[in-house]
């Protein structure tokens, strides 16, 4: 099932009516794009994420028992459980919302002492005392447009609108940068993805027709007006997902952790200043150069990609203060190449895709996006000419590859938010 993004609050309500007899609150958590910083998440660097006008739709109600009854409108699927045990529930879509759900029992407001002082609360940085808890089960009904495996993080997007939604309902008095945390962690112990904390700040933090530039080690950030005139942002789905590409992002995250525990290991032969090496974020090229390529050549490929890749963005956002886009596309082009061939997450499709617009004047920046493996190109292309590139390369790419690509325009829109 797929509507137009505009029919799904009333879809949600409807469906959820029937099912459930009642009226649902409604959430609304946009999917992301990044415009530059990609893998720098989880090596406490910068990203530059927007939040989206593709979006996942949630509604929530009460139940008067310990039930949790889950139904996803697009997969015409259900799923059950309880409060009381909170269990993977071997197909995925339900383990994103569970494991939210888990996440806030740990902070304590079911009673759980021991949780409180545990590593989520560590995470929370205090006390965050949502004492009322969930007190009983509840209903969700949810379902969107952000397309699954193109890289734009639906999967965030659910985590942040169950994460609002219970938030909301229960009024556990939790901030929104305590839900992201809780969505990020919930996805990194219960689904078992060691991802960053970008999706989730983006899909939580967006605003309209602005960039994020976050950092990811003190989660500070600041909002860049993003509003190209005559420029359109539009995604190429290659519509094709390999397999080995949440396994490869777990590794990809170790090689980054053994590069800095092989400069840790030398930091006796550091300045002072340079030796407290915590993450990427506090290592230089010639740090890698010396301590970690004599030692493991792709650990140091590795490191070397995501070192450059947050000097890169930080002269990104310098191009955007002048206005430079053209500078700044450049830069959209240098992240692709070094993510293909430094830190090998790209592959054939992706490749192809940005092969095939690098040379025209009408793109002004292109790169693969996300994860990587598949998903979504991400190009900066000049209004007048779009839409003659999007069918010129769908063709091509089909001649190419015989799949069929998907075109995405997308706006930037404001972050989870209830409607």
């Amino acid at each position: 099932m797929s509507l137009p993004q505009s029919d799904y609050p009333k879809a949600i309500a409807e469906k959820f009516t029937e099912l459930f007899n009642q009226q649902p609150l409604i959430i609304r958590a946009p999917g992301r794009i990044n415009l530059i910083g990609e893998h720098t998440d989880y090596n406490m660097g910068f990203v530059l994420p927007a939040a989206i006008n593709k979006a996942i739709y949630l509604g929530i109600g009460k139940r008067d028992d310990n039930e949790i009854h889950l139904y996803a409108l697009d997969y015409d699927d259900d799923h059950k459980a309880t409060t009381d045990a909170i269990v993977r529930s071997g197909k995925l879509w339900p383990d994103y919302v569970l494991g939210v759900v888990e996440q806030i029992k740990m902070l304590g407001g079911e009673g759980n002492r021991m949780h409180r002082m545990g590593r989520i609360d560590r995470m929370l940085g205090g006390e965050n005392d949502s004492a009322k808890g969930i007190t009983t089960g509840f209903n969700v009904v949810f379902g969107g447009d952000i397309p699954p495996g193109a890289g734009l993080s639906s999967s965030a997007a659910l985590e942040c609108a169950t994460a609002y939604a219970l938030n909301e309902l229960f009024g556990l008095g939790i901030s929104k940068i305590d839900m992201v945390k809780i969505s990020q962690a919930a996805e990194n112990e219960f689904v078992g993805m060691k991802c960053g904390i970008m999706d989730q700040f983006a899909s939580m933090f967006g605003k309209k027709d602005h960039l994020i530039r976050l950092d990811c080690r003190s989660l500070e950030y600041n909002h860049f007006p993003f509003k190209l005139k005559d420029v359109k942002v539009l995604l190429f789905d290659t519509r094709v997902k390999h397999s080995l590409a949440s396994s490869a992002y777990n590794e990809r995250r170790e090689q980054c952790e053994e590069g800095v525990r092989l400069v840790e290991a030398q930091s006796s032969k550091l300045e002072a200043q340079s030796q407290n090496i915590g993450s990427l974020r506090d290592v230089t090229e010639g740090m890698l150069l010396e301590f970690v390529k004599p030692v493991n050549e792709l650990v140091y490929k590795r490191c070397t990609f995501i070192v450059t890749e947050i000097q890169r963005l930080l002269k990104g956002c310098e191009d955007l203060e002048n206005n430079d886009i053209v500078a700044f596309g450049k830069k959209m082009y240098e992240t692709h190449e070094g993510l293909s061939k430094l830190y090998e997450v790209s592959c054939k499709e992706l490749d192809l895709l940005v092969d095939l617009v690098k040379d025209d004047p009408n793109v002004l920046g292109a790169r693969m996006m996300g994860g990587g493996f598949g998903g979504c190109t991400i190009n900066l292309v000049k209004e007048e000419a779009a839409a003659d590139l999007a069918e010129r390369i769908s063709k091509k790419y089909k001649v190419e590859t015989g799949v069929e690509m998907l075109v995405y325009e997308v706006r930037i829109e404001r972050g989870t938010c209830v409607i």
